[in-house]
């Protein structure tokens, strides 16, 4: 996952979310965050989903993927900045500007489009902090 940062941040991040194919997002994806935190924020009990979908032997349903997008697009906005085991964390952790919910946790249990936006605003804060 390799994003360069565009006028605000983040526009190469954008774009592959939009472009990539769902096995290439789910790869790219699961090389940032691992297999069982994609598989968290996609509903799944196993990562062998995860590895189906990253393979394309299997596609997750239109609801999952636009999660893994949103996922993916902040996981590589913020990885433009910070290492893999950072973005991890900051996936998994407590997040004061999200009313301390993690943020895969409200990729996946929240509406998807009010989810988003607040992660990718508490993302950009994030990097824009340092």
């Amino acid at each position: 996952m390799t994003a360069v940062a565009g006028a605000r941040g983040g526009l190469k991040a954008h774009q592959d979310s939009i472009r990539l194919s769902d096995a290439e997002l789910v790869r790219d994806l699961r090389d940032v965050l691992g297999s069982k935190l994609v598989a968290y924020i996609g509903s799944v009990k196993e990562t062998r989903a995860v590895r189906q979908w990253a393979d394309g032997e299997r596609r997750p349903s239109a609801e999952v993927m636009t999660r893994l997008r949103h996922a993916y697009h902040v996981a590589a906005l913020l990885a433009e900045r910070d290492s893999r085991v950072v973005v991890q964390a900051w996936f998994q952790g407590m997040n004061p500007q999200l009313d301390d919910v993690p943020p895969a946790r409200l990729l996946r249990e929240g509406q998807v489009e009010d989810a988003a936006q607040a992660i990718l605003a508490a993302a950009r804060a994030f990097t824009a902090a340092g």
